[in-house]
């Protein structure tokens, strides 16, 4: 047996965590996949399975593997798919990851029209409020803000945003607004712990970094659930300007301290393969970025 199919039935046992579900998606038999992992394991020198009467699992050198597989064999496909002609029309499984309100309140519109538009594509919309490894998870196409963390990745800016500190009309007549980010000690601060861990906010002052530590009445898990209570009058929270651009622009949300903003962040439409690039990353490329430039919560 060749190295590529015992890759491929690796990555099945991998993919179920048995061998005769392995055997079963390979239409295979469960003795076949079973001397399959044995070569390997053999030919590597090293084991990657855990077998019990539960299934298997993974050693630590089997889950180095499986991510070095997932690569390899994806780049096969797209090698075979270019060679073929598949490259010609998008279509295929376009794999894409956001953070979550991004997503939620200036991508799905556009996800939905692209969809529209290209018929024979099928589309995972993953939500992250991370950095993903675009390489080693599998991701086509990214949304980051701020610095790129992978100098290998392609990357198109279509926009900026900042951290802004926001109250509701209603909070700020009854508690006054502060004009300073030091008198943010005397008002009700709402933290959203997926914003930062530490409640402590960084402003500039005349270009000098200003922190300010503070201590929350309310701290939230994620910026949804903080972003809610500051509109229920809760307190002052922070957050990215695209969160809560629509509030603001309604008057449900007002924003504070704008001369103490920290500059804008960039944010970027990353992809991993450049001009080798799938005819779905490509098309998602150009169809997204001129929408995302013009979107008034990104200027």
């Amino acid at each position: 047996m060749d190295r590529y199919q015992e890759m491929r039935i690796f990555q099945a046992v991998v993919s179920d965590l048995s061998l005769a579900a392995a055997a079963r998606r390979l239409n295979i038999s469960a003795p076949t996949v079973t001397r399959a992992m044995a070569a390997l394991e053999q030919r590597l020198g090293t084991p990657l399975l855990q077998r019990s009467t539960r299934g298997v699992s993974l050693t630590a050198s089997g889950e180095r593997f499986a991510s070095d597989c997932q690569r390899i064999l994806q780049d096969v496909n797209e090698a075979e798919a270019s060679a073929s002609g598949l490259h010609a029309e998008p279509r295929g499984h376009l794999h894409l990851a956001m953070p979550l309100l991004f997503g939620q309140q200036i991508m799905t519109a556009t996800l939905l029209d692209y969809l529209q538009a290209y018929p024979h594509v099928e589309m995972f919309a993953q939500y992250l409020d991370r950095f993903p490894n675009m390489h080693e998870e599998g991701i086509d196409v990214a949304v980051l803000v701020g610095a790129l963390p992978d100098s290998s990745l392609f990357a198109l800016q279509v926009g900026s945003i900042r951290r802004v500190v926001c109250a509701s009309p209603d909070y700020l007549q009854r508690h006054g607004t502060p004009e300073r980010p030091q008198a943010l000690s005397t008002q009700q601060i709402i933290h959203s712990t997926a914003d930062s861990r530490l409640p402590e906010w960084r402003f500039q002052d005349q270009g000098n970094p200003l922190t300010v530590s503070l201590r929350p009445r309310l701290t939230c898990a994620t910026n949804q659930a903080a972003i809610v209570a500051a509109c229920g009058a809760g307190g002052v929270i922070r957050c990215m300007s695209y969160q809560v651009h629509e509030l603001i622009e309604q008057g449900r949300l007002c924003r504070l301290l704008q001369a103490y903003e920290l500059p804008p962040l960039p944010v970027y439409l990353a992809y991993r393969e450049g001009r080798k690039a799938a005819a779905r990353v490509r098309s998602f490329i150009d169809f997204t970025v001129s929408r995302l430039r013009e979107h008034p919560a990104l200027r």
